[in-house]
């Protein structure tokens, strides 16, 4: 715990109404989103960046270890403090003064502290939105803290492919201030230091508010679930559909049978969509779209997608064994409630995996040859980003396995995982959840050490503070 002084001193910098109140006040920031929890000596909610600066200049001159918090739906624990009870937690969650919509730019500058379905709500009735979909509902800063991804990564990119600038606050004993906040799509001057503190976990700042790039939202969509004729031939169903339908296709979303039948276990509500209740082994979700209203005499999506199958279907390679053109709402319902759906399957023990996209397909035949021989008792639900090579490689155990609640089992399970992924797969251990407590380990195994100096001299420079819970040095 840290002294009452601290703590009153603290109180005055941002105020009262800015302090969570006792342990029950305070549960919410210090549990995580996937079973991780600590417990925090503070929790303060800044309402500027005036107030960041000097919350975190305070804590750095007092050697006051802070953890920067944005909507704490974080997967890899990089966002909740740890269990020691010595650390700040710095919540974003009121930093919302700012919202300006630039129509000619079509970009965003907004405070850090919105969420996602925030953003696009405002930005709706300018036909506009922020393209990253998402399951759960973040806020904006550790949208950027994280680089995050989501579904629509295949037409749109990454949270740093759109943004533009940011303002950013440094864990030095000044809390420098840095504004980033460039309007300009081409600003070819130097280095571009937005890029350091986007994807980092906090580590070199915290991001106070940032200005986005907006896409047109989608105004004809059509969707489809695929079932290929084997996992070899999906990366060929993939190339068949980009060739015939160019831009227009928005998701290619992989999705295995277990993960299926997971999900609609668990969420009743969701109807089966497949013939005579069965799951196949594997599912495609494919989504195309337009930004524009249905002109008189144009071909519908519904009736492009459609051809297009037909014409796969025909096709020497045969990459499909069934489709199933659908309403898009449904779809994705299914699509987004996956993430609950495996976590109440049992113990979860989650992945977050990239690789080459032919090479996806390949690894997860792998990883169905070998676990049951290696973990008999683990189930793989995996899903994920096949257009971009994503995968969320989930496993789950039964809770009511003594492997549950076994870290020696985790740890193993896990090193044999990313040992395959990574050094026989050429992959990455973190696609889109970042680096926290985690994967720390895994950062620190796999990390070049001139590449881990590197960071090191790049902390020192930016926040030689006691900043966040990711030691990339």
């Amino acid at each position: 715990m840290i002294d009452q002084e601290h703590i009153a001193a603290l109180a005055g910098i941002v105020g009262d109404k800015a302090i969570v109140p006792g342990n029950s006040g305070m549960a919410a920031y210090q549990s995580g989103a996937r079973y991780d929890e600590g417990r925090a000596a503070l929790v303060i909610r800044p309402q500027t960046t005036e107030d960041v600066s000097a919350a975190l200049g305070y804590c750095v001159r007092n050697g006051i270890a802070v953890i920067p918090q944005s909507g704490n739906t974080g997967l890899v624990s990089g966002s909740t403090p740890d269990a020691s009870g010595g650390q700040v937690v710095l919540s974003l969650d009121r930093m919302t003064q700012r919202f300006d919509i630039d129509l000619d730019n079509r970009t965003l500058h907004a405070g850090a502290g919105f969420r996602l379905s925030d953003v696009n709500g405002k930005l709706e009735k300018h036909g506009l939105f922020f393209p990253i979909d998402l399951g759960a509902d973040p806020r904006l800063g550790g949208m950027l803290a994280t680089n995050t991804g989501g579904s629509r990564f295949l037409k749109y990119g990454d949270v740093r492919r759109n943004t533009l600038g940011i303002k950013v606050v440094l864990a030095d004993e000044q809390g420098t201030i840095l504004d980033l906040t460039s309007q300009l799509r081409k600003n070819n001057t130097g280095i571009d230091w937005k890029q350091a503190f986007i994807g980092t976990s906090g580590a070199f700042g915290v991001i106070t508010e940032c200005v986005l790039n907006l896409e047109y939202l989608p105004k004809q969509v059509a969707t489809a679930y695929l079932v290929p004729s084997s996992g070899a031939h999906v990366m060929p169903l993939l190339r068949a559909m980009e060739d015939r339908l160019g831009a227009y296709l928005s998701a290619f979303e992989g999705i295995s049978g277990n993960a299926i039948a997971a999900t609609l276990d668990h969420v009743p509500s969701l109807r089966n969509p497949f013939q005579g209740g069965g799951v196949p082994d594997y599912v495609i979700l494919a989504e195309i779209s337009r930004t524009w209203e249905p002109r008189q005499g144009e071909q519908s999506l519904d009736s492009v997608l459609e051809a297009v199958l037909a014409e796969i279907w025909e096709t020497d390679e045969a990459p499909l064994a069934d489709a199933f053109v659908g309403p898009a709402h449904e779809m994705w319902a299914l699509r987004h409630a996956l993430s609950e759906g495996v976590k109440h399957a049992g113990k979860l023990i989650a992945f977050d995996l990239s690789f080459r996209r032919g090479d996806i397909m390949a690894f997860c035949d792998r990883m169905k040859s070998e676990m049951p021989k290696n973990f008999p008792e683990v189930t793989i639900r995996d899903f994920g980003h096949i257009g971009d090579g994503g995968v969320h490689f989930n496993l789950t155990v039964p809770k009511d396995s003594a492997s549950a609640t076994e870290p020696d089992f985790e740890r193993r399970l896990r090193d044999w995982v990313f040992a395959v992924a990574v050094d026989d797969f050429d992959g990455s251990f973190s696609a889109e959840h970042a680096i926290g407590r985690k994967n720390q380990i895994y950062y620190d195994l796999y990390t070049h050490q001139k590449i881990k100096d590197m960071a090191q001299g790049l902390k020192a420079m930016t926040s030689p503070g006691d900043l966040g819970s990711v030691r990339f040095g």
